[in-house]
């Protein structure tokens, strides 16, 4: 890792910790059920990973979509749905000096299906969702995006929000396909590209195979050069959800060969091309965050957060 560089740790993935810890969960609520039904849960398993060394903890406000929770019911809960996974968010993060909370901007329209994206619709779902999380968030992350036009979208909704100055982060995932393309066809150097000049401060790579994004990081960091942090949080799934039906709509099983030690092994690699900002995605715990941690740490890493409590936005 460039010893010039400051390297942020990300937290993991929160609907499979929600799971892992005994959670209220199922489909297709996912992630959303605990909201709920058992928002303890949500503040604690945000707390594992801060306890594993994660310098960033992403709001529970995924799987707040009609894809998860249905038309009605986002209609007329989505907005408040959204504040309460800002507050447990707030919650978990009050006893703990300098952490970021990255609000969740999810795909709108089910994850990995850009074909689907209806930007006719778009602002009736992803306002109520900046509107609901603004008050408790340091930084936006879109996240989990298959083309370009969802991370356009992305920025149009927050400058209609008022939220031009705040820090925007995009995340994309890789096609099955090419790791050098995304799910839309259009390639990582496009997107990357694209992101920067929507004004991110951060692309990066999510919910995909360790692997593919250790081929796009490299690419990511040429294309954004000193404009723009680079990085990736990968998931542990055994098969690719885009091949496997609509997105969570099954409980995938993990990889048996990504333990923490493996992981931080693709990390490491990630760091030495550039990245700054590694975590992980669906499967990873805080058994992984905890080493990516100590690999940041024993490597001379020095956390970079933006924002932090003493500028948090919470109204209370």
């Amino acid at each position: 890792m460039g010893s010039t560089s400051t390297v942020t740790v990300l937290d993991g993935g929160m609907g499979r910790e929600l799971l892992r810890i005994g959670a209220p969960f199922r489909q297709p609520e996912w992630s959303a059920l605990a909201l709920t039904e058992g928002p303890d849960w949500v503040v604690q398993a945000h707390r594992n990973f801060i306890e594993a060394g994660a310098h960033v903890i992403t709001t529970n406000s995924y799987a707040i979509v009609p894809f998860h929770i249905g038309d009605d019911r986002f209609r007329s809960e989505g907005r408040q749905l959204a504040a309460l996974a800002g507050r447990l968010a707030y919650e978990a993060a009050a006893p703990f000096a300098a952490l970021t909370i990255a609000g969740s901007l999810p795909p709108l329209f089910g994850s990995y299906r850009p074909d689907l994206f209806d930007a006719v619709r778009a602002d009736e779902i992803i306002d109520p969702l900046i509107d609901g999380l603004r008050d408790h968030v340091h930084v936006w992350l879109g996240e989990t995006l298959g083309s370009i036009a969802e991370a356009t979208a992305v920025r149009a909704a927050l400058d209609r929000a008022g939220e031009a100055t705040t820090p925007l982060w995009i995340s994309y995932y890789l096609s099955n396909r090419s790791p050098l393309a995304l799910a839309s066809g259009e390639t990582v150097a496009e997107a990357v590209s694209a992101a920067v000049d929507l004004g991110a401060a951060a692309v990066l790579f999510n919910c995909s195979p360790a692997e593919k994004i250790s081929i796009a990081i490299p690419i990511a960091r040429s294309v954004a050069g000193s404009r723009a942090q680079v990085g990736g949080y990968a998931n542990r799934f055994a098969t690719t959800q885009a091949d496997s039906g609509q997105a969570n709509d099954r409980l995938s099983e993990f990889r048996d060969d990504l333990d923490p030690v493996a992981y931080c092994e693709l990390v490491a690699g990630w760091l030495r091309d550039g990245a700054t900002m590694v975590g992980g995605c669906c499967g990873m715990t805080p058994d992984h965050i905890g080493a990516i941690s100590s690999l940041v740490e024993g490597g001379g890493g020095k956390h970079g957060t933006v924002g932090g409590n003493d500028a948090h936005r919470h109204s209370g």
